[in-house]
């Protein structure tokens, strides 16, 4: 199993604090540490996953579920935004954040704020986020932004401005429990509905027409 670097730190000291409560043997502490050390391992889990083919296929940023479609016509952190689909990650979810489009980045923009529970509405506006805006192989726009929750602490994001990513390619990812805002023009046929399941870069979300 591929695991996400940024977990490597976390396993390899709940291995250790482990390996220490068993020569110790604390047999109740020694089956705690293990069961929490094999959880951090499996939250940093980083499937691959098969991307789909075809022109103008826009798929999920995150896994999750879908728990809002909102038109957000006249957002001003996107001025060409028409839809904004919000998916709830989970601590049992897989956290790898992946790119809905092959394109350019062209801003990336981190902003704090607070650490309400990701699948509340407000969670858009007010939480810690990072934010990534760009244009896809054709120029049309789109924005991804990653949202802390009321677990997770930190956003990882690999991406930098002027970075040219494939649809599903890895660029980021948030720490236990979160959200992923994905932004959408005008012309984007939406192919999901509120309270579907997803799969980050496999589950088609919709399609430019």
């Amino acid at each position: 199993m591929r695991i996400a670097k940024e977990g490597y730190p976390l396993i390899l000291a709940g291995a250790g604090l482990t390996a220490v409560a068993v020569v110790a043997g604390w047999k109740l502490a020694s089956g705690a540490l293990g069961l929490a050390t094999f959880a951090i391992a499996g939250f940093f889990r980083d499937p691959e996953r098969r991307i789909p083919d075809g022109e103008g296929v826009v798929v999920s940023p995150a896994d999750g579920k879908v728990v809002s479609i909102a038109n957000v016509s006249g957002d001003s952190r996107f001025a060409g935004a028409a839809t904004r689909v919000s998916i709830f990650l989970s601590p049992l979810d897989v956290h790898i954040n992946r790119m809905p489009v092959g394109g350019r980045i062209d801003d990336v923009q981190y902003k704090r704020g607070r650490f309400l529970a990701a699948y509340k509405g407000d969670a858009s506006e007010k939480n810690e986020q990072n934010a990534l805006w760009g244009v896809d192989e054709k120029g049309r726009p789109f924005g991804v932004v990653q949202i802390a929750g009321a677990v997770a602490r930190r956003i990882v994001c690999w991406a930098k401005s002027g970075d040219h990513l494939r649809r599903g390619e890895r660029f980021g990812l948030i720490m236990f429990g979160s959200r992923t805002d994905l932004y959408l023009p005008r012309g984007c046929k939406l192919e999901i509905e509120e309270g579907r399941r997803v799969k980050g870069g496999e589950t088609i979300l919709g399609r430019f027409v």
